[in-house]
């Protein structure tokens, strides 16, 4: 009796180990922290004096990444990979979606798939780095999960797996979406 328990033990911590080791990383950093959804964000970062990232937000192509799936070019592209409706298939909302976290399965439920690519899908999930007194210190938000976003950071979902990928010209898209940080 004891060696079933300990083999059937054993063999689900084989399975577990294997599971995380071959996990894809965006996936192990979607659990690593939690998300908080950009309202919180927006808490202070719509401010002027701050920088208006939120708002700057609101006005681009990513806060309405998930609209874009429902145009009838994005459900002809999603038709040529199987995919039904691009507004509910994983295939399509790893990346247009910050509830996904660059897979194709929900990550969290906190984080309303609508709000699109919001700033957790650049940033990190937020809960340990959002305290003022944590992102007022860039090294301690970064050890609290904060990513400071980069060219590797936009390729994720911006690379040839996207079917409407023709090229990425990295720093011009940065100016697009580039939102000032605040000076202290």
């Amino acid at each position: 009796m004891k060696e079933k328990l300990y083999f059937g033990w054993m063999q689900g911590f084989i399975v577990l180990t294997v599971f995380l080791w071959f996990a894809p990383p965006a996936m192990a950093e979607s659990f690593a922290h939690e998300f908080i959804g950009a309202k919180k964000c927006s808490i202070c970062h719509k401010k002027p004096e701050q920088g208006d990232q939120y708002g700057i937000w609101l006005n681009s192509k990513h806060a309405k990444a998930i609209e874009t799936l429902g145009t009838p070019e994005a459900k002809e592209a999603g038709a040529k990979l199987g995919v039904d409706d691009p507004q509910t298939s994983g295939k399509c909302l790893k990346c247009h979606s910050t509830a996904y976290g660059f897979s194709e399965e929900m990550v969290t439920s906190f984080v309303p798939v609508e709000e699109g690519v919001s700033c957790e899908s650049c940033h990190g999930p937020g809960k340990d780095y959002m305290k003022k007194s944590v992102m007022e210190d860039q090294d301690a938000a970064i050890a609290a999960g904060l990513v400071i976003p980069n060219e590797a950071t936009c390729q994720k979902c911006h690379n040839p797996e996207s079917p409407s990928f023709k090229s990425f010209d990295f720093h011009e898209s940065w100016e697009k979406i580039k939102h000032p940080v605040p000076k202290g």
